[in-house]
């Protein structure tokens, strides 16, 4: 990037809606913080969580999914079981340019505390809200805040445009309106 990270991401969520809703600054404010950062930008976690359950001895299965695996809750935080893991979407909807490749990676606050967020790419021109898995490694409960920073998405922005996108490819997870199982 020619010109300031922070200011490319404002540039490009102003001229192609990349980001929506957008904050142009980190918010904080007694908050895990959400917004543009140095070279990237902090995502919130919204407010439904799927909580993975063996309450009722399903197969965990991608090709076949049973939604028996999972409790929902809509609320301002969830509680992860320990070694347990929950699904949740963000707040922000995104729309990814055809010559940008993001990847989201978790946020050092929750990582401290055992919390890792599965590392995932925004591939060029993938629309939609994220789906996010959030793992407790820890052998405690472990609380996570609604509308709060949960993950980074660090930008790569290419010279030219990818030969085949995610849109192109008619990509499964493509328009995603919320927090998506898994498909085949």
């Amino acid at each position: 990037m020619s010109i300031k990270a922070d200011k490319w991401i404002t540039r490009m969520c102003r001229e192609h809606k990349m980001i929506e809703p957008f904050e142009e600054k980190q918010v904080r404010k007694g908050q895990i913080s959400y917004g543009v950062s140095s070279y990237g930008y902090d995502i919130r976690v919204g407010t439904e969580y799927k909580i993975f359950t063996n309450v009722n001895s399903t197969l965990v299965d991608p090709k076949n999914f049973d939604n028996r695996n999972f409790v929902t809750i809509n609320a301002d935080h969830c509680i992860i079981p320990p070694n347990s893991f929950a699904l949740a979407a963000t707040v922000e909807h995104f729309r990814i340019p055809r010559n940008v490749l993001a990847v989201c990676v978790g946020k050092s606050t929750y990582a401290r505390c055992g919390l890792i967020v599965n590392v995932t790419p925004l591939e060029p021109e993938w629309e939609g809200i994220l789906t996010l898995e959030i793992s407790n490694t820890t052998q405690l409960p472990a609380k996570v805040y609604s509308n709060e920073g949960i993950a980074q998405l660090l930008f790569f922005e290419s010279d030219e445009a990818c030969e085949t996108s995610y849109k192109d490819k008619s990509g499964k997870y493509m328009n995603q309106p919320g927090l998506t199982l898994p498909k085949l």
